[in-house]
Protein backbone atom coordinates (compact mmCIF):
# COMPACT_ATOMS: atom_id res chain seq x y z
CA UNK A 1 0.00 0.00 0.00
CA UNK A 2 2.76 2.56 0.73
CA UNK A 3 3.87 2.48 -2.92
CA UNK A 4 0.29 3.12 -4.06
CA UNK A 5 0.08 6.10 -1.70
CA UNK A 6 3.29 7.51 -3.17
CA UNK A 7 1.92 7.11 -6.70
CA UNK A 8 -1.35 8.81 -5.73
CA UNK A 9 0.40 11.79 -4.12
CA UNK A 10 2.75 12.30 -7.07
CA UNK A 11 -0.24 12.30 -9.46
CA UNK A 12 -2.21 14.63 -7.17
CA UNK A 13 0.69 17.09 -6.96
CA UNK A 14 1.08 16.98 -10.74
CA UNK A 15 -2.58 17.95 -11.07
CA UNK A 16 -2.08 20.94 -8.75
CA UNK A 17 1.02 22.05 -10.66
CA UNK A 18 -1.01 21.88 -13.88
CA UNK A 19 -3.70 24.10 -12.33
CA UNK A 20 -6.15 21.18 -12.27
CA UNK A 21 -7.75 21.57 -8.84
CA UNK A 22 -10.55 19.13 -9.65
CA UNK A 23 -7.98 16.58 -10.77
CA UNK A 24 -6.29 16.94 -7.39
CA UNK A 25 -9.59 16.75 -5.50
CA UNK A 26 -10.44 13.48 -7.27
CA UNK A 27 -7.73 11.88 -5.11
CA UNK A 28 -9.29 13.25 -1.88
CA UNK A 29 -12.02 11.85 0.33
CA UNK A 30 -15.19 13.97 0.38
CA UNK A 31 -14.57 14.72 4.08
CA UNK A 32 -10.86 15.51 3.86
CA UNK A 33 -9.39 17.41 6.80
CA UNK A 34 -6.62 19.80 5.65
CA UNK A 35 -4.62 21.47 8.43
CA UNK A 36 -1.76 23.90 8.12
CA UNK A 37 0.16 23.79 11.39
CA UNK A 38 -0.01 27.26 12.91
CA UNK A 39 -2.81 28.17 10.49
CA UNK A 40 -6.30 27.13 9.55
CA UNK A 41 -8.00 23.76 9.24
CA UNK A 42 -10.26 23.07 6.29
CA UNK A 43 -13.05 20.49 6.43
CA UNK A 44 -14.26 18.83 3.24
CA UNK A 45 -13.59 19.11 -0.47
CA UNK A 46 -15.61 22.32 -0.88
CA UNK A 47 -13.46 24.12 1.69
CA UNK A 48 -10.24 22.85 0.06
CA UNK A 49 -11.58 23.81 -3.38
CA UNK A 50 -12.28 27.39 -2.20
CA UNK A 51 -8.87 27.65 -0.54
CA UNK A 52 -7.07 26.38 -3.63
CA UNK A 53 -8.94 28.81 -5.88
CA UNK A 54 -7.58 31.69 -3.78
CA UNK A 55 -4.14 30.42 -2.72
CA UNK A 56 -3.22 28.54 -5.89
CA UNK A 57 -4.56 31.05 -8.45
CA UNK A 58 -1.12 30.61 -10.00
CA UNK A 59 -0.19 26.90 -9.89
CA UNK A 60 2.53 26.09 -7.38
CA UNK A 61 5.79 24.41 -8.33
CA UNK A 62 6.85 21.40 -6.27
CA UNK A 63 10.36 20.13 -5.75
CA UNK A 64 9.64 16.85 -4.00
CA UNK A 65 12.77 15.62 -2.29
CA UNK A 66 11.64 12.65 -0.18
CA UNK A 67 8.61 10.43 0.36
CA UNK A 68 8.43 8.32 3.51
CA UNK A 69 5.54 5.89 3.82
CA UNK A 70 4.35 3.67 6.66
CA UNK A 71 0.93 2.06 6.64
CA UNK A 72 -1.75 4.69 6.04
CA UNK A 73 0.69 7.61 6.51
CA UNK A 74 2.89 9.28 3.91
CA UNK A 75 5.30 12.16 4.60
CA UNK A 76 6.38 14.33 1.69
CA UNK A 77 9.36 16.65 2.15
CA UNK A 78 10.47 19.28 -0.29
CA UNK A 79 10.15 22.84 -1.49
CA UNK A 80 7.20 24.63 -3.02
CA UNK A 81 7.11 27.92 -4.92
CA UNK A 82 3.84 29.83 -4.64
CA UNK A 83 2.68 33.32 -5.47
CA UNK A 84 2.65 35.53 -2.37
CA UNK A 85 0.25 38.38 -1.50
CA UNK A 86 2.32 40.83 -3.55
CA UNK A 87 2.18 38.57 -6.61
CA UNK A 88 5.83 37.55 -6.25
CA UNK A 89 7.15 34.00 -6.35
CA UNK A 90 7.96 32.80 -2.83
CA UNK A 91 9.99 29.71 -1.93
CA UNK A 92 8.88 27.60 1.04
CA UNK A 93 10.15 24.41 2.64
CA UNK A 94 7.40 21.93 3.48
CA UNK A 95 6.65 18.65 5.13
CA UNK A 96 3.19 17.30 4.39
CA UNK A 97 1.92 14.35 6.38
CA UNK A 98 -0.94 12.64 4.57
CA UNK A 99 -3.29 9.96 5.87
CA UNK A 100 -4.89 7.60 3.35
CA UNK A 101 -7.97 5.44 3.60
CA UNK A 102 -9.33 3.20 0.85
CA UNK A 103 -7.03 4.77 -1.74
CA UNK A 104 -8.08 8.36 -0.95
CA UNK A 105 -6.31 11.16 0.89
CA UNK A 106 -8.36 11.81 4.05
CA UNK A 107 -6.11 14.06 6.12
CA UNK A 108 -3.27 16.52 5.63
CA UNK A 109 -1.07 18.09 8.27
CA UNK A 110 1.10 20.64 6.44
CA UNK A 111 4.21 22.18 7.95
CA UNK A 112 5.25 25.10 5.73
CA UNK A 113 8.05 27.64 6.33
CA UNK A 114 9.04 30.51 4.04
CA UNK A 115 12.72 30.31 3.05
Amino acid sequence: MPELHKTILIAANAAISAGDHEGFLAFCDENIEWSTVGGETLHGKDAVRSWMKKEYSQPPEFNLQELIADGELLAALGEIVVQDEAGQRALHAYCDVWRFRDGKMVELRAFVIKK
